[in-house]
């Protein structure tokens, strides 16, 4: 699991509507869908994302590391 936080540039309340926050959510889930990350949890606030996730252990991490240290 990771978690994520990121502010805002400077930190104005990019977020201040639930509309506004709705779409970053949508947003973020279909990011995550396209890269097989599953998002635990998820908030969005005024000026700030917070973001629990998790995915599966790529073969091409471990294998590609292995040979590139050998």
């Amino acid at each position: 699991h990771y978690h994520l936080i990121w502010a805002t540039k400077y930190r104005p309340q990019t977020f201040a509507t639930k509309k506004l926050a709705d779409k970053m959510k949508d947003i973020l889930r279909m990011v995550a869908k396209d890269n097989d990350i599953v998002t635990e949890k998820l908030e969005v606030i005024l000026d700030h994302v917070h973001v629990l996730i998790s995915f599966p252990p790529s073969k091409a991490l471990k294998g590609r590391s292995a040979f590139i240290f050998l």
